[in-house]
Parts: C-alpha cells; sequence; structure tokens
C-alpha cells in the first residue's frame, strides 16, 4: 500500500516536471521565433519653405493668390502702393535732367555772346594800358626835367602798372571763353550725371519691388496681411512652400544611432499615404544637452544624447505635407 502511495507520488511529480518543461521550451521557441518588438523611432516630413517681402513699405494693393494656391517661378502675388517712392522718382529724373544741361553746358563752353563780352573788355584794358603808357611816359620825361612833383609821377606809374593788370586779367577771362570748361570740370559735370543716373537705378528697383512675384514655384501656406494694410520694409507678406524640396527629420537617441550614419539608407512608412518608402540621411546634429540628455548615471550607465537627423527622400513623395508622421523599425 506504501509502495502503491509512493509510485502515485512520483508520477504526479514526473507529470508536473514534464508539463513545466514543456511550457519552458514553449517559451523558448516563442522568444526565438517572435524575438523583441521593434523600436519605432517617429519623425516627421518637412518641406523648404521661404518667406515673400518687400524693401519698401507700403500698403497692400491687391494680394493675388490665396492660402494653398500653387504658383510657379515669375508669378505675381502681391501689389504694393508706394507713393513716397513714386516722388522719389521724380526727384531722381529731375536732378537727371540738371545734370544732363550742366555736363551739355560744360560741353559745348561758353556762349558766344560771353566771348564776344570777353573780347570787348580786353580790348577796353587795352586802351586803358595805351593811354596809361602814354601818360607815363610823358610824366616821366617832366619829372626827369622836374617840372612835375614826385607824386604825379609815382600816380601815373601806378596807373600804367594797373592798366598792365587788367590786361592780363582780361586776356584770361578771354581766353577761358575761348577755351570753355577746363577737362577735369567736364569730368565732374560727367560724373553727376552717372550719380544722378544711379539714383533712378535705385529708385526703379524700389519701384520693382512694389510688384511681388514667386522665385521659386511652391504651394502658398500662409498670407499675413490683407488688402489695404500696411507693410513695412521686409515685412513678411506670404510664405511658400517649395514641395519639391522635401526631407524627414527623426529625433534619435545615440544608443539607437548604431546602424545609421550619413548615406544609410532607411525603409519607413508614412501612415497618412498608408505606403512606404526609402529616405537616405544625409545629416546628423547633436541636438544639445540643455534639454535632450537621459541621465542614466545613477544605474551605472552614461548619460544619452539626442540627435536630430534627417533623410532625404531617394524619390519625390507624391502628396506628401509638412508635418505628416514618419515611421522608422528598428
Amino acid at each position: 500500500m506504501e509502495d502503491k502511495a509512493k509510485q502515485q507520488h512520483n508520477n504526479i511529480l514526473l507529470a508536473v516536471g514534464g508539463f513545466s518543461a514543456v511550457v519552458v521550451i514553449v517559451a523558448l521557441i516563442g522568444f526565438i521565433a517572435l524575438g523583441r518588438d521593434p523600436e519605432v523611432i517617429q519623425g516627421e516630413m518637412e518641406v523648404e519653405e521661404y518667406r515673400v517681402s518687400g524693401k519698401v513699405p507700403g500698403r497692400i494693393l491687391e494680394l493675388r493668390v490665396k492660402e494653398g494656391d500653387m504658383v510657379k517661378a515669375g508669378d505675381t502675388l502681391a501689389i504694393i502702393e508706394a507713393p513716397d517712392v513714386e516722388a522719389k522718382m521724380t526727384q531722381a529724373q529731375s536732378a537727371v535732367d540738371a545734370a544732363a544741361a550742366m555736363e551739355q553746358m560744360a560741353q559745348n563752353g561758353v556762349r558766344k555772346e560771353q566771348v564776344q563780352a570777353a573780347f570787348q573788355l580786353l580790348e577796353q584794358a587795352k586802351a586803358g594800358l595805351e593811354v596809361a603808357e602814354k601818360s607815363y611816359n610823358r610824366m616821366k620825361v617832366l619829372f626827369e626835367e622836374e617840372v612835375v612833383s614826385a607824386q604825379k609821377f609815382d600816380e601815373a606809374e601806378a596807373m600804367y602798372k594797373s592798366s598792365q593788370a587788367q590786361v592780363k586779367a582780361a586776356q584770361s577771362q578771354y581766353d577761358m571763353a575761348v577755351n570753355g570748361a577746363r577737362m577735369e570740370e567736364r569730368r565732374a559735370a560727367s560724373a553727376t550725371v552717372g550719380q544722378a543716373r544711379g539714383a533712378v537705378q535705385e529708385v526703379n528697383s524700389y519701384i520693382k519691388e512694389t510688384v511681388q512675384v514667386a522665385q521659386m514655384a511652391g504651394e502658398v501656406t500662409d498670407v499675413y496681411p490683407k488688402v489695404g494694410e500696411l507693410v513695412g520694409t521686409g515685412t513678411p507678406i506670404m510664405s511658400i512652400a517649395v514641395m519639391d524640396d522635401q526631407w524627414a527629420t527623426f529625433n534619435i537617441r545615440e544608443d539607437q544611432l548604431k546602424d545609421i550614419t550619413v548615406g544609410t539608407e532607411l525603409t519607413v512608412r508614412i501612415p497618412a499615404l498608408d505606403k512606404e518608402t526609402n529616405l537616405k540621411v544625409t545629416s546628423m546634429k547633436d541636438k544639445g544637452s540643455f534639454a535632450v540628455w537621459k541621465a542614466t548615471k545613477a544605474s551605472g550607465q552614461y548619460d544619452q544624447k539626442t540627435f536630430e537627423v534627417k533623410a532625404r527622400p531617394m524619390e519625390k513623395i507624391e502628396n506628401v505635407r509638412p508635418g505628416m508622421s514618419v515611421i522608422l523599425k528598428k
């Protein structure tokens, strides 16, 4: 009886042991077959974006596009009313006209009437010199004969020298009238014209800025002012997303970067489009330690940093929108 009970007890232990062994084997097989769940790294799609802004302050006269519109390079986006610029153009053009007139005067020389007047002054000075010279010669003879006083002779001599100086001055004025402006004056006049024309070109560049055009093809994502509102120099008018310039951005801890380097190809899934696509890593950058460290020293490990990883599609992804989630499984 006792042997029978002992045998029954052994049978129970054997059954329990066998069941436990089966459970362990099944668990091992399941672990080996299924493995651990893959780590999921989530990023998001981004596209290049540029802002449209003007150099001149003014009032929004017209908006040719709205949010969501697709534009091509060269399309007119907005028109700004800038009366101040138009007034400056009038001033600049008047300055050009005045400078051109001065240049023409310098190139043409003095008018014939002025040359004639200078010639007459020269002749008058020569006549005065002739009279003064005769008076001087007479006074000199009389002074030597002691007929006139020294004062009278000195006065005649002074008049004679003064007449000589007047002839030289008149001759210089006449020569200047005949020869016209000096080369330096002509160059100065030409430079003034160039300066005035440069001011006109500058104002023309500002006038062109009153019509804002698209620099690259893309989609209008934001329009900031409304028609009639004032905008200042450099104030953004709208933002345009360049949909052909796409990339995905991931924030990945350094312990997950084992198989990721610049040039690595990644297979990702975009849930919003329900499709998989291939990306190539183009850059990796430390996000900075002030906010993304994961302290693990308490467990005897190290501080883990986070890196910003950018990857561009190997082929253009149709219908992708900035901000769509991108799933990477490791």
